[in-house]
């Protein structure tokens, strides 16, 4: 609007020709679509207000500003108002609108809608459109949305559309390019050529159009003012090849596909577009298949899964059975089920996934390849930021920056601050066509590495954890964060368990046996905690397993007696006792004085579960001693508390309650929260026992906040299940119904064999008094 309006002043205040301008000023106007189609009757209607008001032409023009005989010809019907001119006509007289109703804005040319067919299987993403409609209405800080995503996806079927849902909003058009910089062997569309595209999509007169490239991209500009248009530029690698074709025009809109995240664009919408969820993405293989295709829902849904629910790998599947009528959707499943076949299978001739993701990775540089190959090495879905620094053999901060930029290329995704996930489909691309060509020397040293690195990292966590504890066989370079405390160890464990477990299994597999038997040794400490029993037992058998290959007859010993505790725990008291035999032989053989007093304390804390009580008390006292001489201050503790809970049963009520104190004071002093916790649900449970019902009540409170606090859910049940008792015996049942309640949604089951509130419980329900048991083991 400015250039003409400045025009039409400097006619007026020079000699220059204004008729000459106003002509000028006229075809800018009518070439920019910016008249307005006015009818006869918008200029009938100008006359009648015009006169009502009692103004002149000449005033009139005055108030707008504009010619006396350009009102005139509006006025007649030959001459078309501009549509700015409209609405000051309306403005000046008051017609509130009225008079805009007559002047329908129009087009140099019809608008030209340019996207592709909408496809018919679009199958959810309901989300991710309705965010789309509010974007294309306008209702945000930008006119750019960034739809970005991994290959695969359906970014460009999203994007499109989201543009035929909104093509009725964009009078002047609807564009669509294909930049082509993710299609298999089709050539990049330049950013040169893409103005002259658009250009010619835009009606601009080719005469207009400069020769060169020169000047393409203010032609461009210049015909979007003032317009409302949308265009969808698909397939976009790079921010270079876009920022000359984003509008000034605020009016209009862009929807941008890319692989990458094209973080230098200034602040546009990004729409993050991943895998579907699992029900939709079922749903469109039954889709894509057609409905008459029988089976269960199960398969379908494991179809899905091994496509990693990316819509371009569910339809590939699809046509894949489709053009196989030997296939039942069982077969075909079982065939995909195959992780060496898979990215064979989603190929149909015309579409491949794995072409698609070889695009993708030809754009990295060498040492995000490299890195991207040596991820498909660790065996978990989950790699922290450190564990691939380890991998690499760089350091965190170099790391974090080569995991960003394969983030960027949705090469893996940030689920953390500090960890990466790798989509399944990924990672077997990775080792067939990126791992494959990495030196088996250079993978060898990268995984043992890793191990390193994940068994410090489980080891710093387990000193923190239980810091008294006897450890052998474990490395010394552990470096201490002195930041780091109890808390920090315990939130960093319960995280990465998972992955260090799944480590564990990787040594053992390569025959890695000391980072196997590491690794697990350094997780016992959580998993004592935690009571996690099955990894628990997975990971020391494993253990155990590679120090008997390896000749390592103490780290056998090691695991075999830790893999007793870990039965005995769970309630296998006779597969506990053969693997604490087990350890007692290899440990007197090796003449480790400390292993076996820890495997006689083991056996005997089985005598008191067992109900061999006698045996248990002289067995208990008789390892005590011996730890008392080695001055295993923390062992002789737990020791005693053994001693209390057989009291317990036997009678000895106040020796029981007097032992579990001192107990309590000791682990005080040795600062051991979880062995804090157990001394007082042990007073606790001999003050029930002894019918000190208000004393009870009192210990198993305290016990459940240190439980609380120690984070073990496991012995704050037990205090939970212990105060429903007092409760059930003093006949308030509903109140002990809901600290029954509570245990259960803290840790079930609690066992009965193993623990004496469980027994309780269970003989209250049943009107009978039976005798209890309790506690747990250490190594």
């Amino acid at each position: 609007m400015t250039v003409p309006n400045t025009a039409f002043r400097l006619a007026v205040a020079t000699s220059v020709d204004r008729n000459a301008v106003l002509s000028t000023i006229k075809e800018w106007y009518w070439h920019h679509g910016l008249m307005a189609d006015t009818t006869p009757e918008f200029g009938t209607e100008l006359r009648r207000r015009r006169k009502e008001a009692g103004l002149s032409q000449q005033q009139l023009a005055r108030l707008i500003p504009c010619s006396k005989s350009w009102i005139s010809k509006v006025e007649t019907g030959t001459s078309a108002a501009t549509f700015e001119l409209a609405q000051g006509f309306d403005d000046a007289l008051g017609a509130n609108g009225e008079l805009m109703v007559l002047a329908r804005r129009k087009s140099r040319q019809s608008a030209v809608n340019g996207l592709p067919p909408v496809t018919d299987r679009l199958v959810g993403r309901s989300e991710e459109l309705a965010k789309l409609e509010v974007f294309v209405r306008g209702e945000g800080r930008s006119n750019v949305s960034v739809l970005t995503g991994p290959a695969g996806a359906g970014k460009t079927t999203l994007a499109i559309r989201a543009g035929w849902d909104a093509s009725d909003q964009f009078p002047d058009g609807c564009l669509y390019l294909d930049f082509g910089s993710h299609t298999p062997r089709a050539a990049q569309l330049t950013c040169q050529t893409a103005l002259r595209s658009l250009l010619t999509a835009l009606k601009v007169p080719e005469e207009e159009v400069p020769a060169g490239d020169v000047g393409l991209a203010g032609v461009y500009q210049d015909a979007l003012r003032g317009r409302r248009a949308l265009l969808v530029l698909d397939n976009v690698a790079s921010s270079d090849q876009i920022r000359t074709l984003l509008p000034a025009e605020r009016r209009c809109r862009v929807l941008v596909t890319s692989r990458n995240r094209l973080n230098s664009l200034d602040d546009p919408v990004i729409l993050h577009v991943g895998a579907l969820p699992e029900s939709d993405a079922a749903a469109l293989f039954r889709t894509a298949v057609g409905e008459h295709v029988e089976c269960t829902d199960a398969t379908i849904e494991r179809i899905a899964g091994h496509c990693g629910r990316l819509p371009l790998a569910i339809t590939i599947a699809a046509a894949r059975f489709r053009a196989d009528p030997v296939w039942s959707v069982e077969d075909f499943a079982t065939e995909l089920a195959d992780e060496r076949a898979r990215l064979e299978l989603l190929d149909d001739g015309e579409r491949s996934i794995e072409a698609a993701f070889t695009l993708s990775c030809d754009a990295l540089g060498d040492a995000e390849r490299q890195l991207f190959g040596l991820l498909a090495l660790h065996p978990a879905r989950r790699i922290q930021v450190s564990g691939a620094a380890a991998l690499a053999d760089v350091a965190p901060a170099r790391a974090r920056r080569l995991l960003g930029r394969l983030a960027d290329a949705h090469l893996v995704t940030y689920e953390t601050a500090d960890g990466v996930a790798m989509h399944d489909l990924l990672r077997w691309f990775a080792q067939k066509h990126v791992l494959s060509a990495t030196p088996a020397w250079q993978q060898n040293a990268a995984m043992l590495r890793l191990l390193d690195h994940g068994v410090r990292l489980a080891e710093s966590c387990g000193r923190l954890i239980d810091p008294r504890r006897h450890r052998v066989s474990m490395p010394t370079d552990v470096p201490e964060d002195g930041s780091a405390d109890r808390d920090t160890a315990l939130e960093v464990i319960q995280s990465e368990w998972p992955v260090l477990v799944d480590l564990c299994h990787e040594a053992a597999a390569r025959g890695l046996h000391r980072q196997c038997w590491q690794l697990s040794f350094a997780l016992r400490d959580y998993f004592f905690l935690a009571k996690l029993w099955d990894p628990w037992i997975s990971t020391h058998q494993a253990a155990a397993n590679c120090a008997r290959t390896a000749g390592a007859e103490r780290e056998a010993a090691i695991a075999l007696n830790s893999l007793g505790i870990a039965h005995a725990d769970r309630g296998s008291l006779s597969t506990a006792v053969a693997q604490y035999q087990q350890a007692l032989k290899l440990f007197r053989t090796i003449g480790d004085e400390h292993g076996v007093t820890s495997a006689l304390s083991n056996i005997a804390w089985t005598s008191l579960y067992l109900g061999r009580f006698e045996q248990a008390l002289r067995d208990l006292r008789t390892v005590r001693q011996t730890y008392q001489q080695l001055g295993n201050r923390r062992n002789a503790a737990i020791t005693l508390r053994g001693i209390a809970l057989t009291e317990t049963e036997l009678g000895l009520y106040k020796d029981a309650v007097d032992h579990a104190l001192e107990t309590r004071r000791e682990f005080e002093a040795l600062n051991l929260p979880l062995d804090v916790a157990m001394s007082v649900n042990c007073a606790a449970w001999a003050h029930f026992q002894a019918g000190e019902l208000d004393a009870a009540m009192t210990g198993y409170a305290w016990a459940s906040d240190l439980a609380d606090r120690c984070g073990s859910r496991y012995e704050a049940a037990r205090a939970a299940t212990g105060m429903g008792n007092v409760l059930a015996v003093t006949g308030r049942g509903a109140e002990a119904a809901r600290h029954w309640e509570h245990a259960d949604a803290l840790h079930r089951p609690l066992e009965p064999a193993m623990l004496g509130e469980a027994r309780i419980r269970s003989t209250i329900w049943l009107g009978d008094e039976a005798p209890g048991m309790l506690d747990g083991f250490r190594d």
